[in-house]
Formats: C-alpha cells, sequence, structure tokens
C-alpha cells in the first residue's frame, strides 16, 4: 500500500515524515522499500484497512519522538507528553468517498492507545471545505479530525498545497 507499483521507483514509502531528511534523499529505488521494512521488524509503522484480502488503505502513525515532527520547525509543539503522530492516510482509488479515511485514523489512534500512547497529534489541511488535491490529502483535513474527536490546539508555519496545516490533538488517557 506504501510502496510504488514498480519497485525502482523513487516514490514515498511514507518515510519522508520516519526518517531523517538526508537518510531520506539518499535512498533510491529498492533501498525505500528496504528501509520500510526495517522499520517494521521494530514497530509497526501504521495501521492497514481491507476489503476482504485487498489492502484499500492505509495509515501512519508512531511515537511523535520516533519522526521528523519531533524537530520540525514549522510544526510546533505544544507539550512535553510522549504523544504519537498521525501523518499519512491514504485511500486507494477506486475505495475513495467510502468512509476509510475515518476507519483508518480511528484505527490510527486505537492502534496508539494499546501501544500506550497519552495522547494522538495530527497535522492536517484547514481547506474549510475546499478541494485538496488527491496526490496532496494525504495529511487529512481538519474536518476529518475533527470528526474523530480531535481538537486544534495550534496553527503552524506549514503549508501543502496552498492551505494551511493545523496542530490538531486527541487525548487518549
Amino acid at each position: 500500500m506504501v510502496g510504488p507499483k514498480r519497485p525502482d521507483a523513487n516514490v514515498c514509502w511514507c518515510l519522508s515524515y520516519r526518517i531523517p531528511s538526508k537518510e531520506n534523499r539518499s535512498l533510491i529505488g529498492p533501498a525505500r522499500g528496504g528501509r520500510m521494512r526495517q522499520l517494521m521488524e521494530q514497530t509497526p509503522p501504521g495501521v492497514l484497512a481491507y476489503d476482504g484480502d485487498e489492502v484499500v488503505g492505509w495509515a501512519a502513525v508512531a511515537p511523535r519522538a520516533d519522526t521528523t515532527f519531533a524537530r520540525n520547525r514549522k510544526i510546533p509543539h505544544v507539550d512535553d507528553d510522549d504523544v504519537w503522530s498521525v501523518w499519512c492516510i491514504r485511500v486507494r482509488p477506486g475505495h475513495r468517498r467510502s468512509g476509510i479515511s475515518h476507519n483508518l485514523l480511528r484505527g490510527a489512534v486505537e492502534f496508539a492507545r494499546a501501544s500506550g500512547a497519552p495522547a494522538v497529534e495530527g497535522y492536517p489541511l484547514d481547506n474549510q471545505g475546499e478541494k485538496v488535491d488527491a496526490t496532496m490529502a494525504y495529511v487529512g483535513t481538519r474536518a476529518l479530525f475533527e470528526r474523530a474527536g480531535f481538537v486544534k490546539v495550534s496553527g503552524t508555519e506549514s503549508v501543502l498545497d496552498g492551505f494551511p496545516r493545523v496542530l490538531m490533538h486527541l487525548t487518549l488517557a
């Protein structure tokens, strides 16, 4: 779900927020998938949604301390808790607009809770109902996070696809 159809392609593998930028830029082709496999051996890097046996969605979730959000200058820290971050929610074409992103976010929260997280943060777009390009919608929208019980605690200096990102927080304890 997070990898390309072609193993030699230089695409995300959902690593850009998970590993240092220098390392992320250095990994090309199959090395990206290899790095994701290493992360999977340490801790599951997210949750999957299925339609039968087919994987149709993915949400990345991990302790903030294990992501680049721990040192991101554009997204503030509002506390010193060991919060977890949700930063990528993807649904395969043909399965979108059916509620899967809501289920993925709920699953990411439950995974974080079961792993002992005191809270979960997200950094979605505040698109105010405007259409978001599908390639940039991976961070989610403020409305998606609000429907899951998150509250906005701060603006950020981060902008994606022309929309500001906000810091959303859900206390689990």
